[in-house]
């Protein structure tokens, strides 16, 4: 088993499923792998670091969210081996790097942003850019040569078959509503709880500094791990009340999409744990 999830920034994913990352992990067998793939430098999202500074800090702070989760992780670069900055529109280099990343990882289940379906709904523009790009290129992962251009290789007669993933949307707080229908299933993640905090509280410039000055997330800044912890769970409540699913425990919701494989009921159930459908 192999899992992939494609965000646009570093903490992206400790907030939608590092929960469900972590159950696979405490099942799977000697074979398993995690993977997170971070398609911009990060270096836009602080108010008083400089840009250099927020980039090589972030890009820290996520590296050791990812020895806490044990899961292995990618910035995504350029063909030309430059980093993606933050804010920008789609691009062929952007859809190159992407197709090659998924090739290379093979991944079984990939997990990305939802796109919005309703002009109301709030969008945060990197996370639109990046599952507008995974959608293009779902297609195209098993098209071998694709992006060739980009990356040539030495005999365009042999070429390797890749398995499209299962595409799964994660939850997007900006977006409410406006997503879509709504999750198709959630997992309940109480017993990895304590996994999620520890590896969101590694992301000490977010939490403590930049999203409370964003102001959009009800986060005052923690004193301590246990002030996050808290915090944390609050927001997981808030989700669950934006979702219509009462009180209960934290849980991460995910949505289905036809971008890739087309599950079974049954493979589903089977490979994920503590799966409760919607």
């Amino acid at each position: 088993m192999r899992i992939l999830c494609v965000h646009a920034h570093f903490d992206d994913f400790e907030f939608v499923a590092a929960g469900t990352f972590e159950l696979f992990r405490r099942r799977a067998d000697p074979a398993f792998r995690a993977k997170i793939l971070v398609c911009t430098d990060g270096r836009s999202g602080h108010q008083f670091r400089s840009r250099e500074e927020t980039a090589r800090v972030r890009l820290a702070e996520q590296a050791a969210a990812a020895a806490i989760g044990g899961y292995e992780f990618e910035r995504l670069s350029r063909p030309d081996g430059r980093p993606f900055g933050e804010a920008r529109l789609l691009s062929n280099d952007l859809l190159a790097a992407l197709w090659r990343a998924i090739r290379d990882f093979e991944p079984d289940y990939l997990f990305c942003p939802p796109l919005p379906e309703d002009p109301r709904a709030g969008v945060h523009p990197d996370h639109i850019t990046v599952a507008e790009a995974v959608r293009r290129i779902a297609y195209m992962i098993n098209v071998p040569h694709a992006f060739l251009d980009e990356y040539p290789v030495a005999d365009e007669t042999q070429s390797r078959w890749i398995r499209t993933p299962v595409i799964l949307n994660t939850y997007d707080g900006y977006m409410g509503a406006g997503a879509g229908r709504g999750p198709d299933f959630s997992i309940n993640v109480e017993m990895a709880f304590d996994q999620i905090v520890r590896q969101s509280w590694c992301h000490q410039s977010q939490i403590r500094e930049w999203l409370p000055w964003v102001g959009r997330h009800e986060i005052d800044p923690p004193s301590d791990i246990a002030a996050w912890e808290r915090s944390l769970r609050g927001r997981f409540q808030r989700q669950r009340a934006a979702l219509g699913l009462g009180e209960g425990p934290p849980v991460e919701v995910f949505a289905l999409t036809r971008w890739g494989e087309n599950p079974s009921r049954e493979q589903l159930e089977s490979d994920f744990p503590s799966l409760l459908w919607h």
